[in-house]
C-alpha cells in the first residue's frame, strides 16, 4: 500500500509539472504573438517544417492530404468563394537549377515569392555561386490559388524560397505523393485552354511543375503531351523541358521528336529543346537535324543553335552546310550562324566564305556579317577588297 501511494503521488507530481511546462510553453509562444499551432486549425503568420518552405504573412493551416490528392483539391477548391492558396511539397528534379519566382535568385538561395505580386512569374534558374545540395533530395512547392470555386493559378517555388501569401489563407498539404501530383497538374495541362495568356495561364504553369518533379511519373507525362496528336504550342512547351530538366529521359524523348514530329516548326523547336540539354548526345541529334532534316528551316535552326553550343564539331558542320546543303537560305543562315561563335572561331571563317564561296548571295551575306563584328581583321580584310 505504501509503495501504491509513493507511485500515485509521483504521478500526481509528474502531471502537475507537464501540465506547468505546457502553460510555460503557450505563455512563450503568446508573449512572441504566436498561438499553439493544432493539426487542421489555423497556425501562425510564419511556418517551418522538414517540407515545407518558410510561409510567411498568411492564415496557416496545416491538413494530411487524406484519401488523395486530387480530392483534397476538389474539395478545397469547391468551398473557395475568396482567394486563398494551398500548396505541398515533392522531391524536385536533380540539378544546379531551382524554380524561383519572379527571378528572385540571390548568392545561392531564393528570395522572397510574392504570390499576390502582380504579375508575378516563375523562373528556372541557376544558382549563381555553382552550389548544389549533395545531402538528400532537393524539395519543390507546388501551389495553387483557389478562387470562385476553381483553381485559378499554379505556381511552383524551391524549398529555400520564403513564400509571402499576401495576407490570405494558406492550407499546407502533408503526405503527397509524387505520381498523384504529376496525375492531377496533367489535369490541367490537357484542358483546352492551354494556349491562355496572362492570369489564365494554368496549363503553362502545371507544366513547369511537371517537368520538375524528381519522380519518373513525371517523364512519362510529359513524354505524352509530344505525342503528334497534341497541339503544337503544348509539344514546344514540353520539348523544351524535355531539354531543360529532363536529362537522359529528355533526350530520348527529343530525338523521337525530331525524327517523326509532323510539324518542321515543332521539330525546330526541338533543336533549340536540344541545345538547353546537359547530355552529350544531344550535340550529335542537332548535327543530323543540321545535315539530314528535310525542312530548310529546321536545318537553319539547328545550324544556328549549333553555333551557341561552339566548338570544333560544331563549327566543321556549319561550314560543311555553306559548302553542301542545297538550299541557299540555308546556307545563308549557316553563315550567320558563324557570326554566332566566339570570335577566334567566327571571324576568319566569314573572311574564309567571303573570299572563297562560289554563291554571290553567302559571299555577300559572309560581308554583312562581318561589317557587324567591328572586328579588325574584318576591316583589314575590307581594306584588302577596296585596294585590289
Amino acid at each position: 500500500m505504501r509503495e501504491e501511494r509513493i507511485v500515485s503521488a509521483l504521478q500526481k507530481a509528474l502531471g502537475f509539472a507537464m501540465i506547468v511546462a505546457g502553460i510555460s510553453t503557450a505563455a512563450v509562444q503568446l508573449a512572441k504573438g504566436n498561438a499553439p499551432a493544432r493539426d487542421g486549425q489555423a497556425g501562425t503568420a510564419t511556418m517551418q517544417s522538414s517540407e515545407a518552405p518558410r510561409i510567411e504573412n498568411a492564415k496557416l493551416e496545416t491538413r494530411a492530404v487524406g484519401a488523395s490528392l486530387d480530392a483534397a483539391i476538389r474539395e478545397l477548391a469547391g468551398k473557395a468563394e475568396a482567394p486563398e492558396w494551398v500548396g505541398y511539397s515533392v522531391d524536385e528534379v536533380a540539378g544546379e537549377r531551382g524554380a524561383c519566382c519572379d527571378n528572385n535568385w540571390n548568392d545561392g538561395n531564393c528570395g522572397t515569392c510574392r504570390l499576390e505580386k502582380e504579375n508575378g512569374g516563375t523562373t528556372s534558374t541557376s544558382h549563381s555561386d555553382g552550389s548544389i545540395k549533395l545531402e538528400g533530395a532537393r524539395r519543390l512547392v507546388v501551389l495553387y490559388r483557389l478562387e470562385a470555386k476553381q483553381v485559378v493559378k499554379i505556381r511552383v517555388a524551391s524549398e529555400d524560397c520564403v513564400v509571402d501569401a499576401g495576407g490570405l489563407p494558406f492550407i499546407w498539404l502533408t503526405g503527397v505523393k509524387a505520381p498523384e501530383s504529376v496525375a492531377l497538374l496533367a489535369t490541367y495541362v490537357r484542358r483546352l485552354d492551354f494556349e491562355e495568356h496572362g492570369e489564365r495561364k494554368i496549363g503553362s504553369g502545371a507544366l513547369t511543375a511537371i517537368a520538375l518533379h524528381a519522380d519518373a511519373s513525371a517523364d512519362r507525362a510529359l513524354e505524352s503531351f509530344t505525342a503528334p496528336e497534341q497541339r503544337e504550342a503544348l509539344r514546344k512547351q514540353a520539348a523544351f523541358w524535355m531539354g531543360a530538366a529532363r536529362g537522359k529521359a529528355g533526350l530520348i524523348a527529343l530525338q523521337r521528336m525530331a525524327k517523326a514530329d509532323p510539324s518542321s516548326d515543332v521539330r525546330a523547336h526541338v533543336a533549340f529543346a536540344l541545345s538547353v540539354s546537359h547530355e552529350p548526345e544531344a550535340l550529335d541529334e542537332m548535327i543530323r537535324m543540321a545535315h539530314d532534316d528535310t525542312s530548310s528551316h529546321v536545318r537553319g535552326q539547328a545550324l544556328f543553335w549549333l553555333a551557341q553550343r561552339a566548338g570544333k564539331k560544331a563549327v566543321g558542320i556549319i561550314t560543311g552546310a555553306i559548302e553542301n546543303d542545297p538550299d541557299t537560305e540555308v546556307k545563308k543562315k549557316a553563315v550567320f550562324a558563324l557570326s554566332q561563335l566566339p570570335k577566334d572561331e567566327g571571324v576568319p571563317k566569314l573572311i574564309e566564305v567571303a573570299q572563297t564561296n562560289r554563291n554571290p548571295a553567302v559571299r555577300k551575306q559572309a560581308m554583312f556579317w562581318l561589317g557587324q563584328s567591328n572586328d579588325p581583321r574584318a576591316l583589314q580584310f575590307f581594306e584588302k577588297v577596296l585596294t585590289q
